[in-house]
Parts: C-alpha cells; structure tokens; sequence
C-alpha cells in the first residue's frame, strides 16, 4: 500500500461482522482530532472515501453495509 499526500499511517480496522481486515491511510493528526471531538470525521478525514469513514466509526466494511442495508442506501465510494 502506498501512502499519498500527508497520510502518515496505516489503521488497521477489523469489521466486527465479517471479521475481514481493512488497511486505511491516514494522518494520524488528523484521526486523533476525531478521536478528540475537535471536528466532524467528514471534515478531518474528508479524503477517505465514505466506506472508510463509516469502518472508522462502526466497524462495518462496506460489503457488510451493503448485505444489511443494500445497494441504493449503501455507502458511496
């Protein structure tokens, strides 16, 4: 995996569901914002795609999401 821009580090994130493992380029500033509630994920993390975000948040992949939620109300990519 390559890191692009000022993603600093690989968060390793497991869906709490399937049990399959995700990798996300991040700058780790920026996530412990997040974690701080010093801004909304959507701004902090705004160059993650919304799947990732939601991994970030809930833990649940996107092939997850969609198998519960299905395609049309899924999350955009």
């Amino acid at each position: 995996m390559i890191a692009f821009n000022d993603r600093d580090k690989v968060f390793n994130v497991v869906c709490k569901l399937c049990g399959s493992e995700h990798g996300i380029w991040l700058n780790k500033k920026d996530f412990d914002d997040w974690q701080n509630n010093n801004g909304y994920i959507q701004d902090l993390l705004d160059y993650l795609t919304s799947s990732e975000r939601e991994l970030l948040i809930s833990a649940t992949c996107d092939d997850c999401w969609k198998r519960m939620y299905g395609d049309e109300d899924g999350i955009d990519n």
